[in-house]
């Protein structure tokens, strides 16, 4: 009786599992999307492996855990189910994937939005493949495994250890518990996770130019496996086709598509072309469709200005962490961001330096959509950047992120690091010029800030981080030249490094570069920070547990008029300095210095905040 109890409880739970509304649900590359496709979020289930014997207790061959985990959320979230804090040095998933029967004849992808750190794939115990890093997308053809249609066991074992300075870790603390700039940490799955079938001679990707001059959009495929078939593009405007070209399936191939009278993206304007991709076979079937879209726009460094299709254009960026509550570093939804786009709007920015983080590409998908200009980051702190290994860890990964987002016209300059303040005089200048080097390799059109607000070696943008919050002594310190050693605040008791100088003080001894107000634009994006807080103002709201830059203020007048200060300093020597990234948009955690909460919730009167953010020069062409 009790066990045909335990057996009925069982069945419930599992009803009431298969009812909840699956996580992440939509579609996780909108601007490389197949129609066909199967959905792997939900309930998996996993173990810990503290120590790492996974391997030699054979948990490759496992056929379920006891634990239960929600996918893509990291275990340390509360979407997870989890919810643990502590480090994670392994972790264990497994569930059961079958291949549909209408897939038959057709290539099979698995594929990982990101999985923190490095991770292996099984099915029925054998080792489908790998992937080192933890921001980027990766896929696994996993057609011999499982073809015959049964039920397969799929293991994905995920293993990081942030203390090693080995790997890039971003805003993960290093320490057990959260403090001042550091947060909750990530581990293992932590994007959505799906399978798609696709033709052996499929589109693999595509790298796609605009020349807004020249009035044309150039595509190069890359296929799976190149045959005697033919590849089609087609630019749409609504239900009007605008271009289309057929060409030989070929890498390396050059779709050139004029484009008269094109229309152009920009914040104020942001229009997308619709574009649809076709591989026929020889016979001239349809093999794959891929549907995408494209957004026609300049951007490029002149003086000391950057400019948007040939137009001035002066940035007004916020500090965008991607934290949540809930997810850590997933979002809850994909309205979540979307959400944060339309706060920071609201908030009179255009566009955001996307902090020590790979964001997912449905974020770059509404920025694009909304008219919303990012700066894509790479989450660099945690790693000692001196060291021959980590360069190699780090170029490989950043070079992914590259290849998967460069389509996105939103993202207008790449900045792979953060704050390197320690290097040495060999290693560290050869690994930030082969960044800078293969950075433009893989994508000429951008800008690059190799390394925002710390020591550089090769830049298009000369960046830099003062928290001063006097607004006349920032204004007097970024205008009177002292700006090119300022760094935002002590870091020295972050247990990350066993190497450092005093920067300020001793970076000319490393006889790294220091460049004139006219020789390329200065853009200072880190600023501001003001910490506040409910109830800063009767001081029931200065808990120890809150952080921020500087002394707070102590009345939200206070705050408004801090904050104005800053921001009309900035205005008055917009000539020399051109454009802005405010810390932050949301609290995170401890750091409590957003403009609006960590819920997202107002902190303060936008209207108040827009008017002063939303001011600009008027030399720019916004």
């Amino acid at each position: 009786m009790k066990k045909n109890l335990l057996s009925i409880l069982a069945m419930v739970f599992t009803l009431i599992a298969c009812a909840q509304p699956q996580p992440r649900a939509e579609y996780p590359r909108p601007q490389f999307e197949r129609q066909d496709w199967v959905n792997l979020n939900g309930q998996w289930s996993y173990t810990f492996d503290f120590v790492g014997s996974g391997l030699e207790r054979k948990l490759y061959e496992s056929k379920g855990f006891d634990g239960k985990i929600t996918v893509p959320f990291c275990p340390e979230s509360k979407l997870s189910g989890v919810e643990h804090k502590d480090f994670i040095n392994h972790i264990w998933y497994q569930r059961s994937i079958t291949m549909p029967q209408a897939w038959a004849g057709r290539n099979v992808k698995l594929n990982f939005g990101a999985v923190y750190y490095n991770s292996e794939v099984y099915i029925d115990g054998k080792l489908a493949g790998r992937h080192f890093g933890g921001s980027t997308s990766f896929a696994i053809d996993v057609t011999k495994f499982i073809s015959d249609g049964k039920p397969h066991s799929l293991v994905v074992h995920a293993y990081s250890d942030t203390r090693t300075a080995k790997q890039p870790a971003g805003k993960q603390n290093m320490r057990y518990e959260p403090f001042e700039c550091m947060y909750t940490r990530t581990t293992g799955i932590w994007q959505t996770v799906w399978m798609e079938p696709v033709a052996k001679d499929a589109l693999e990707r595509t790298q796609v130019t605009t020349d807004i001059d020249q009035k044309f959009i150039m595509v190069q495929p890359k296929f799976y496996a190149q045959t005697k078939g033919s590849f089609t593009v087609t630019v749409k405007d609504g239900d009007k086709v605008v271009a289309t070209q057929t060409v030989p399936a070929h890498d390396g191939t050059s779709v050139v598509l004029p484009i008269k009278n094109p229309k152009l993206w920009s914040p104020s304007s942001p229009f997308l072309y619709d574009v649809v991709y076709e591989v026929k076979d020889r016979e001239g079937k349809i093999t794959d469709v891929v549907n995408s879209y494209v957004g026609m726009r300049k951007i490029h460094v002149e003086g000391n200005k950057v400019y948007l299709n040939n137009q001035p254009f002066y940035q007004r960026l916020v500090l965008d962490q991607g934290f949540y509550p809930d997810g850590i570093w997933t979002a809850p939804s994909d309205a979540a961001l979307k959400r944060d786009i339309e706060l920071s709007m609201a908030a009179g920015f255009n566009g955001a330096r996307l902090h020590q983080k790979v964001f997912e590409e449905r974020f770059h998908y509404w920025a694009d959509k909304l008219g919303y200009i990012t700066w894509g980051e790479a989450p660099s702190w945690g790693m000692n950047a001196n060291d021959p290994e980590v360069a190699r860890n780090f170029l490989s990964e950043w070079s992914e992120e590259i290849i998967r987002d460069r389509n996105h016209p939103s993202i207008v300059t790449w900045t792979p690091m953060n704050e390197e303040w320690w290097p040495d005089r060999v290693q560290y200048p050869r690994f930030v010029c082969d960044l800078y080097d293969m950075t433009k390799a893989l994508d000429p059109t951008r800008p690059v800030c190799t390394v925002s607000g710390g020591v550089n070696i090769k830049s298009d943008i000369w960046s830099t981080h003062n928290y001063e919050q006097d607004p006349k002594k920032l204004k007097d310190i970024i205008y009177n030249g002292e700006r090119w050693f300022q760094t935002p605040c002590d870091v020295q008791d972050i247990p990350r490094l066993n190497v450092g100088f005093n920067r300020a003080k001793d970076n000319n001894l490393f006889d790294f570069p220091t460049y004139d107000k006219a020789d390329m634009p200065y853009i200072l994006d880190e600023f501001g920070g003001i910490k506040w807080v409910k109830g800063q103002d009767t001081q029931t709201g200065n808990s120890q547990q809150s952080w921020g830059y500087g002394e707070p203020p102590h009345s939200l007048e206070e705050f408004y008029a801090r904050l104005e200060g800053q921001v009309d300093g900035l205005m008055s020597i917009a000539e020399n300095v051109w454009g802005y990234c405010y810390t932050q948009l949301t609290d995170v955690e401890q750091e409590q210095n957003g403009i609006y909460f960590y819920d997202r919730t107002s902190k303060f009167d936008m209207n108040r905040i827009k008017a002063i953010f939303s001011k600009r020069p008027a030399s720019s062409k916004e």
